[in-house]
């Protein structure tokens, strides 16, 4: 027999249905992140991603969880572009599901909020100083007037570099697998066939921090499609756009076999072939095991699925 015994606190609290705690549909995964980020006060702008880095929930399980409350209509999200050409995913959480044209109507309504305007509002230029003197007009030759002796025709000369030193400190920190996980990045979408040059080396340089972090290149590719827009919405600016999607990293997802190991007393361990399972990262209902035999992170079907990819 249970008893239960409540005291109603003071403050700070939040009042939720009991159909939402008791949602058939929904894991404690998905209850918790929900509830988390109604608990928030008024204004506040924190991410699904990051209420799940507070809350402990690893990459896998806040997948389910994100997923599941999408499919619930509980969690909307659309991709617009801001001023500039920022792309910006704007995330709507309600406490009761909402259809998708309550949820677009809503989201229209919302300002389109940008770290740019968050931080740096625009400030009014003040009033010019008029120089001291009457204006000069300009002379009539044509040419500036300038010491005889002077030679400006010709650039000094620059240092010749040795071709055989060392390269550049910012070039020797990017590893050449980032770089060839970003050259590759044109033939992963069509949206993604117009990137600049000149974004190459920073990209270059977000990816090595996902690859510093534990996540393969495989993951990699999969966050960059899951982020591109599914609605045919063109991407103007894709360099941006993949800004965008690296910026933040995720935990990285961390195999069941090295869970089990940690976590099983020696008694129990699992057998060698439950121990050498993997739990796939693609969108299953349940947790899905399947058997690597490298350091793929996708179960057959999925990866069938998955469009075919130079490997980086």
């Amino acid at each position: 027999m249970i008893y239960r015994h409540h005291i109603a606190p003071p403050r700070a609290f939040t009042q939720f249905s009991h159909d939402l705690i008791r949602h058939p549909r929904l894991s404690s995964d998905a209850v918790r992140l929900l509830t988390w980020q109604l608990s928030l006060p008024e204004g506040a702008r924190e991410s699904l991603s990051r209420t799940a880095e507070r809350a402990r929930i690893g990459a896998c399980s806040f997948t389910r969880a994100k997923r599941q409350l999408k499919e619930e209509g509980f969690v909307h999200e659309r991709r617009v572009q801001g001023p500039g050409g920022l792309w910006i995913t704007q995330q709507l959480v309600s406490n009761v599901p909402l259809s998708e044209g309550e949820a677009a109507k809503i989201l229209a309504g919302m300002p389109v909020h940008t770290s740019s305007t968050a931080k740096s509002p625009q400030v009014a230029p003040g009033p010019r100083i008029p120089a001291a003197g009457a204006p000069t007009p300009p002379a009539t030759d044509g040419h500036p007037r300038k010491d005889p002796g002077e030679n400006t025709s010709h650039r000094p000369a620059e240092p010749e570099r040795n071709p055989d030193a060392d390269p550049a400190p910012e070039a020797a920190e990017i590893p050449e697998a980032a770089r060839a996980l970003v050259a590759a990045l044109p033939h992963l979408s069509p949206d993604l066939r117009r990137i600049p040059r000149g974004m190459y080396d920073e990209l270059a340089r977000l990816v090595s921090r996902w690859l510093a972090s534990g996540h393969t290149p495989t993951a990699i590719r999969t966050h960059i499609l899951r982020g591109l827009p599914d609605d045919g919405t063109p991407v103007h600016r894709p360099g941006g756009l993949l800004r965008y999607l690296l910026r933040d990293i995720p935990p990285a997802p961390t195999s069941v076999s090295s869970v089990s190991a940690s976590r099983q007393p020696a008694s129990t361990r699992l057998s060698s072939r439950v121990a050498a399972l993997r739990e796939c990262e693609g969108d299953h209902v349940q947790a899905t095991l399947f058997r690597p035999t490298g350091d793929e992170t996708l179960c057959g079907h999925c990866s069938a699925a998955q469009p075919d990819l130079p490997t980086a």
